[in-house]
C-alpha cells in the first residue's frame, strides 16, 4: 500500500509539472501608473510574444510551470527584465512599472535654457543633435557643421558667396543675423566674427548641439530673434578618450582631426586639433570655384579642475585659415580673373567657474575674450578689420522643492577697428551691453511646469530693452505632452550680415546711430509631442506651430551718392508656419520624416511681398539601418520648393539625395558618404552670375553648387 501511495504522489507531481497555466501581466508607467497599450512582452526561452491590450493587460496561455525570465518594453520607456514563477500565486495580474528610458532621453541634459534638466522635463522646446546622430552627421561632413544644421527640420544654411562657400544659419526663414551661435553658452560668434563661422567649426569634439527656435533674447541677450544654436563641447570622463579621424573627398578635400580627453583625480584635460585643406573645385566646368582652395588649422586645449565644492575649466582656441575662390585659372596659374580671398585668425580664451554654496544653491562665474582678424580681397576692393569682444557673467541659482531660480548679470563689449584701404567711411564701432536677468521654473505637480523669465539690456547708443518670456509644459498623458512659449527679442544694428557679406561690405556706410533703432520682435510657438508603440513599431510625432513678427528691420538701401546704407524699414517681416517631425523605429531600422512650411513675408509701406530665399515647403527623409556596434547604413532625401530671389525671379524646386555607410570594429571604423547622388546643382538648371567671368555679378545661391561629392575615411579609437 505504501508503494502505491508513493507512485500516486509521483504521478500527481508529474501532472502538476506539465500542467498548462495562464500568465497575466499589467503593464503601466512608473510615473502616474497609466496603462501602456501596445507594450511588448517576450518570454525568450519559450519564444513567445504578447502585446498589451487597451487596458495594458497581456496574457500568455498554456505555460508550463516553472520560472521564466520575461522582457517587457514600450517605446520611450526603459525595458525591464523580470523573473516570474508559474503558476502565479493569485489570479490578479502581476504589475510591471516601466520608467522613462535612458535611450529615449539619450542621457540628454540640456543646458541652453540655463537650467540643467533632461529634455523631457523642460518647458522650453529644445531640439538636440547628440549621440549616434551627431556621429553620423559628422561622418558626412567632418570639416564643418554646415551640413549638420542644414539637415535639421526648420533650419536652412544659406550660402552667401558663390565662390568662397561662406554660409549663414536661417531658422524658420529669418535671416542668419537673427540666429545666435554659442559655444558652451558663450556668444563667441557675434557681429563681424560671425563671418565664416559655420565653415570653421569641426564637429569631432562636440558632445551635442542644442537648438532653441523662436525668440531667445531673454536667455542670452540681443541677436536670438529667430533662435539660438548652442554647441556643447565634450568634457573629460574617467575613461580616456583618444580618437583620430582622417577623411578625403572627391572634391579634393582632406580633413584630419584628433581629440584627447581624460579625467584624473582632481584634474581633467581635453585637447582638440584639426587640419582641413581643399583644392579649387569646379564640377560645372564654368571656370569658377564651387568649393574654394583653403587651408585651415585649429587647436583647442581645455583644463578642468575639480574639488568638493568648486569646479572650473579654462580653455583657449586658435583657428587660422586662408581661403581663395573665384576664377580657376587665376588660382591655379596666376592669370587674370575674378577672385575672393579670405584670410582669418580667430583667438578665443574662456573660463567657467561653478561654486556650490549649499546643497541646493550654486554660484557661476564665466568670462571669455575673442580677437577676430579678417582680410577680404577682391580685384577692386579690400576690407580688413579686427574685432575684439568680451563676455562676462555672474549668476546665482537655487533650487526649492517645486521651484528653481536663477538670477544673474552680464557685461558684453564689442569693438571693431577697420583698416583704411579706400575712401568709404570706416565702419568702426564700440558697444558696451549691460544686462540683468531672472528666471523661475515652477513645477507644482509632476505633470505641469511653468518657466518665466525677464531680462533688461542697456546699450548706450540704442537705449534699454525689457524682454519678458514664458514657457509651459503640460504632460497630458505619459504618451502625450504639449509646450507653449513666447517672448520678445531685439537685435542691435550692425552692417555685418549676409546682405553685406554677399558684396564683401563694398560701399556700405557705417550705421547712422542718430537715426537707427534696435530691431524688435515678438513671437511664440506651440507644439505637441506624442509617442506610442504599435505591434513592435515605435512611433513619435512632434507637431510645432510658430509665429514671429520682426518690427522695423534693417534693410540695405542705396543713397544718392552711390553708397549703400542700412536703415529701419517702414513696416515689418513676419514668419509663420508649421514643423512636423515623425519618427518610426522597428528592430534595427529607424525612419525620420520632417516637413517644414514657412510663410515668410515683408510688409513694407503697406505692401506685402514674399521674402527672398525662403523655401515655403521643405521635406527631410532619413532611413537608417543600424546593427549596434557593427554596421550603419543611411539613406537621405531632402526636398526644397521654389524660392523667390532678390532680383524678383523664382528659383527651381530640387531634391538632394545621399547614401552613407559605416562599418565598425572595436578600435576603428570605416565610413563612406555619397552626397547629392544625382548631382543636383544650380549651374545645371540656372545661372549663378551675369556679366563676364572676369567681372561677374553674382545672383542668389539657392541650390547646391558643388554637386555630387563622395567622401570617406577612417576613425580610430584608443
Amino acid at each position: 500500500m505504501k508503494y502505491i501511495l508513493s507512485f500516486c504522489i509521483l504521478l500527481l507531481t508529474a501532472a502538476s509539472t506539465y500542467a498548462q497555466h495562464t500568465l497575466r501581466l499589467s503593464i503601466k508607467s512608473l510615473e502616474g501608473k497609466a496603462p501602456l497599450p501596445g507594450a511588448t512582452i517576450i518570454i525568450p526561452s519559450l519564444n513567445k510574444t504578447a502585446v498589451a491590450d487597451n487596458l495594458g493587460l497581456a496574457t500568455f496561455a498554456d505555460i508550463v510551470a516553472g520560472t521564466y525570465n520575461i522582457k517587457v518594453s514600450f517605446v520611450g520607456l526603459e525595458e525591464q527584465e523580470i523573473s516570474m514563477a508559474v503558476p502565479q500565486p493569485t489570479n490578479k495580474p502581476f504589475e510591471v512599472l516601466l520608467a522613462e528610458a535612458e535611450e529615449n532621453e539619450e542621457e540628454v541634459i540640456v543646458t541652453s535654457t540655463r537650467i540643467s534638466r533632461s529634455i523631457s522635463d523642460i518647458p522650453t522646446r529644445v531640439e538636440t543633435i547628440s549621440g549616434e546622430e551627431l556621429t553620423e552627421k559628422g561622418n558626412m561632413k567632418p570639416g564643418d557643421i554646415r551640413m549638420m544644421l542644414n539637415e535639421s527640420t526648420g533650419i536652412q544654411t544659406q550660402q552667401t558667396s558663390a565662390t568662397s562657400y561662406n554660409s549663414s544659419i536661417r531658422i524658420q526663414g529669418l535671416d542668419g543675423r537673427y540666429t545666435q551661435l554659442l559655444r558652451d553658452g558663450f556668444p563667441l560668434y557675434a557681429g563681424f566674427s560671425g563671418g565664416l563661422s559655420l565653415m570653421q567649426i569641426a564637429p569631432l569634439d562636440l558632445r551635442q548641439v542644442e537648438v532653441i527656435k523662436g525668440s531667445s533674447s531673454t536667455l542670452y541677450g540681443g541677436g536670438a530673434i529667430a533662435g539660438l544654436v548652442n554647441l556643447i563641447s565634450k568634457a573629460p570622463t574617467a575613461k580616456r578618450e583618444l580618437s583620430f579621424l582622417a577623411n578625403g573627398t572627391s572634391a579634393k578635400g582632406i580633413d584630419l582631426s584628433s581629440f584627447y580627453s581624460q579625467r584624473f583625480k582632481n584634474i581633467g584635460l581635453t585637447v582638440f586639433g584639426s587640419a582641413n585643406t581643399g583644392s579649387p573645385y569646379d564640377p560645372s566646368g564654368i571656370g569658377l570655384t564651387a568649393i574654394p582652395k583653403f587651408e585651415r588649422y585649429t587647436i583647442n586645449p581645455r583644463l578642468f579642475i575639480y574639488s568638493s565644492k568648486t569646479n572650473a575649466n579654462v580653455g583657449i582656441s586658435y583657428i587660422t585659415e586662408d581661403r581663395i575662390g573665384g576664377n580657376i585659372n587665376y588660382i591655379k596659374n596666376g592669370t587674370s580673373g575674378y577672385f575672393e580671398k579670405n584670410n582669418t585668425d580667430r583667438f578665443t580664451s574662456q573660463v567657467d567657474v561653478q561654486h556650490k554654496l549649499s546643497e541646493n544653491s550654486n554660484l557661476n562665474l564665466k568670462s571669455s575674450f575673442t580677437t577676430f582678424n579678417r582680410l577680404i580681397t577682391i580685384p577692386t576692393y579690400i576690407f580688413e578689420g579686427v574685432q575684439q569682444s568680451s563676455y562676462s557673467e555672474i549668476n546665482f541659482s537655487t533650487k526649492g522643492e517645486k521651484t528653481f531660480w536663477i538670477i544673474g548679470a552680464n557685461f558684453l563689449t564689442d569693438d571693431l577697428k577697420e583698416e583704411r584701404h579706400n575712401t568709404t567711411a570706416l565702419r568702426n564701432y564700440h558697444y558696451n551691453t549691460m544686462g540683468v536677468f531672472v528666471q523661475n521654473t515652477w513645477t507644482p505637480v509632476s505633470t505641469f511646469t511653468l518657466e518665466t523669465g525677464l531680462r533688461g539690456d542697456y546699450v548706450k547708443q540704442y537705449g534699454f530693452e525689457l524682454l519678458p518670456r514664458v514657457s509651459a509644459l503640460l504632460k497630458i498623458t505619459p504618451k502625450l505632452s504639449a509646450r507653449l512659449g513666447g517672448g520678445l527679442g531685439y537685435k542691435t544694428p550692425t552692417v555685418f550680415n549676409e546682405e553685406a557679406e554677399k558684396i564683401q561690405f563694398q560701399n556700405i556706410l557705417p550705421i547712422n546711430q542718430t537715426i537707427a533703432n534696435n530691431e524688435r520682435s515678438a513671437g511664440g510657438n506651440l507644439d505637441f509631442n506624442y509617442r506610442t508603440n504599435m505591434a513592435g513599431v515605435g512611433f513619435t510625432i512632434n507637431q510645432l506651430f510658430f509665429y514671429t513678427r520682426l518690427n522695423k528691420p534693417l534693410v540695405l538701401t542705396t543713397n544718392g551718392s552711390g553708397n549703400n546704407e542700412f536703415v529701419n524699414a517702414a513696416g515689418f517681416i513676419d514668419t509663420k508656419g508649421i514643423e512636423t517631425n515623425l519618427r518610426f523605429t522597428y528592430n534595427d531600422f529607424k525612419l525620420f520624416i520632417g516637413y517644414t512650411y514657412a510663410d515668410v513675408n515683408s510688409h513694407f509701406n503697406s505692401t506685402k511681398s514674399w521674402f527672398p530665399l525662403t523655401a515655403r515647403h521643405r521635406l527631410n527623409n532619413v532611413l537608417m539601418y543600424e546593427k549596434e556596434g557593427k554596421l550603419k547604413i543611411g539613406l537621405e532625401a531632402y526636398y526644397f520648393s521654389p524660392q523667390k530671389l532678390s532680383d524678383g525671379t523664382r528659383g527651381k524646386a530640387y531634391w538632394i539625395n545621399g547614401l552613407m555607410a559605416e562599418k565598425l570594429w572595436k578600435k576603428f571604423s570605416l565610413f563612406i558618404n555619397f552626397e547629392n547622388i544625382f548631382d543636383t546643382r544650380q549651374t545645371r538648371f540656372d545661372t549663378i552670375y551675369t556679366g563676364s567671368i572676369n567681372n561677374p555679378t553674382f545672383r542668389d545661391i539657392y541650390a547646391p553648387v558643388d554637386g555630387f561629392v563622395v567622401n570617406g575615411g577612417i576613425k580610430l579609437r584608443f
